[in-house]
């Protein structure tokens, strides 16, 4: 940007009058004298856009007069944290006329940007986390990189680890590519203020470090580290499994021999938390993924805490009366160690074998995985069937049950989704005890389908012009629109309407609403599901992918709308940065 200067008026005219406006900036520049000296700041208050002009001066603070914003009137800078430093002008006065320079003494870069958004996070500041995200993405700031902020944050300011602030930042950190620019923006805010909420007063984590080898020769074996790690965790000795991963990080193991080890001691037990401890380790290496191991220390590390009181379901009545199913599983866990596994599909008719395992047989499904298993079947093929068995319990989950269930649903969904993953990563006997774990949960939800909530009819080839998305958004602006919405999406769908738009529109049927975490995961893992069938023409993977949507888009819908207060204040800050005046409405 090259200097200009601009002439403002005399020395007497600007002693005299009221703070002039003169041309220049993005908003025009306010030049106010005072005190025999003049300044010139952007003429738009940063908070919400009021002119400053029509502020005061008092001591050398400009004061909005709108929410009572404060500026040193010399560098811009706020006293408010809330409100954003406003830019500054270098002025200059030769002989009797004032004149200012256009080019800022403070100008806005993504270096300010990034602090600034760091500031927000810190102090919980929603709107200041909102204008730093729309700067940052208009800027073209890789979209991984404004994630990974929160990801450090995060990691580091909540003492209790990982929890859902961070799981909805990798939600939507994997939906980006599915989203438009402001979904983009909606995505990413949303996840950072999760973030931001979640650690506010919560405590900053400080690591124990590793063990205090010299040489290589010093270093246990990462089998031996394994080990340690594992009883560690059976013991729920968090401080002593930080210590042993650390060691383990440090002594080079890559991202694969440390989800292997982690994951291992999180299937040594049953559907952890319901299903979130494993989800929860799948989200943390899907992170790394995006944003790089910089940080894999404090991100690995804060999934630790959770674990010194999570629950274990093989402890609960649930999963031994009025069936046994822990003794079943176990039997089975000791062959499933020894069996060597194939990268084959499945064998049994894949509908045949959905049914069985939403049947209420769950030691003829036990025995049916397994022998699937022994038969050379992928455990990363078994787990995506999984996944659409788990799936069809949303698809079906009638609204004649009580609101709170649909969560209990979800639950075993969102652990299949994780296992899945996780088993396209690494496939370890261990591992694949997670997909039992998923099957009996999802018999265990059983009666969450008595009755039945009835698919919408599926067809295709209908040549009539499919609805606009907006139609659905608006279909979700009123409560109790469950049925509704997945006959609209069936609709759309037997109309041709493309998948891309579909995506975008469910995006943003979750990103406008005040959305509890479980509803950015559904979002998230039944497209991701949905994806995972692309390559596949056959009848059963159409019908696992229409499951998919009516799923995610059953559970949206049940869950809309809400008072939209988060989006609102992303919504000011996108308006903010086209210039809009929010004061003249």
């Amino acid at each position: 940007m090259n200097e200009e200067r601009i002439y403002a008026g005399t020395v007497d005219e600007m002693k005299q009058g009221s703070p002039k406006v003169i041309k220049g900036g993005n908003h025009g520049i306010a030049v106010i004298a005072d005190n025999d000296a003049f300044y010139a700041v952007d003429n738009r208050c940063p908070h919400l856009g009021f002119p400053l002009h029509l502020g005061s001066v008092c001591d050398g603070l400009l004061t909005c007069h709108w929410h009572h914003a404060r500026f040193d009137i010399k560098t811009g800078g706020t006293l408010d944290p809330w409100a954003d430093d406003v830019p500054a002008y270098p002025v200059e006065v030769i002989g009797n006329e004032v004149w200012v320079v256009t080019l800022p003494k403070n100008k806005q870069t993504v270096s300010s940007l990034r602090n600034r958004l760091k500031e927000g996070l810190e102090q919980n500041l929603s709107l200041v986390i909102a204008k730093a995200v729309v700067g940052l993405v208009e800027a073209r700031e890789p979209l991984a990189d404004i994630a990974k902020v929160g990801v450090e944050f995060g990691t580091r300011h909540r003492y209790k680890g990982w929890r859902s602030g961070l799981t909805i930042l990798t939600s939507m950190t994997n939906m980006l590519p599915y989203l438009d620019k402001n979904g983009q923006i909606l995505a990413l805010y949303q996840g950072l203020a999760h973030v931001a909420r979640e650690s506010a007063g919560m405590g900053t984590r400080f690591l124990t470090g590793p063990l205090p080898v010299g040489g290589d020769e010093d270093i246990p074996s990462l089998q031996t580290l394994s080990n340690w790690y594992r009883h560690s965790i059976e013991v729920r000795d968090v401080q002593g499994a930080e210590r042993v991963l650390l060691t383990a990080i440090e002594s080079g193991a890559s991202n694969e021999e440390l989800s292997d080890m982690m994951l291992r001691s999180v299937t040594d037990h049953y559907y952890m938390n319901t299903g979130h401890t494993l989800d929860f380790h799948n989200k943390a290496f899907e992170i790394l993924g995006r944003i790089g191991s910089d940080n894999r220390d404090f991100v690995l590390t804060s999934l630790l805490p959770e674990l010194s009181d999570a629950s274990r379901s093989e402890e609960q009545n649930s999963w031994q009366t009025p069936v046994q199913l822990v003794t079943p599983l176990e039997a089975v866990f000791e062959e499933v160690m020894t069996t060597t596994f194939g990268e084959d599909e499945i064998k049994t008719d894949r509908m045949q074998l959905v049914e069985l395992i939403l049947d209420d047989q769950p030691l003829e499904t036990i025995r049916a995985l397994f022998d699937e298993l022994k038969s050379g079947t992928s455990p990363v093929k078994l787990g995506q069937l999984v996944s659409a068995a788990a799936a069809e319990r949303l698809a079906r989950f009638h609204v004649q049950n009580e609101f709170r269930d649909w969560i209990t649903v979800l639950h075993t969904f969102t652990h299949a989704h994780a296992v899945h993953e996780s088993l396209k990563r690494s496939v370890t006997p261990e591992l694949t005890r997670a997909i039992f774990h998923t099957a009996m949960s999802i018999y265990l939800d059983r009666f969450l389908n008595t009755p039945s909530a009835r698919r919408p009819e599926r067809t295709r080839g209908d040549n009539n012009t499919p609805p606009e998305t907006d139609e659905f958004l608006t279909l979700l602006d009123k409560q109790q629109q469950t049925d509704q919405a997945a006959k609209w999406a069936a609709d759309y769908l037997n109309r041709g309407g493309k998948k891309k738009a579909l995506f975008n529109a469910l995006g943003h049927g979750v990103l406008r609403e005040d959305a509890e975490f479980h509803t950015f995961q559904v979002f998230e893992a039944a497209i991701t599901e949905h994806e995972s069938w692309e390559n596949d023409e056959s009848d059963f993977a159409e019908w696992a992918k229409d499951t998919m949507i009516f799923a995610a888009v059953r559970y949206i819908a049940a869950h809309a709308p809400t008072s939209r207060e988060i989006s609102h204040t992303a919504k000011i800050a996108v308006r903010l940065s086209r210039g809009e005046k929010l004061f003249e409405e």
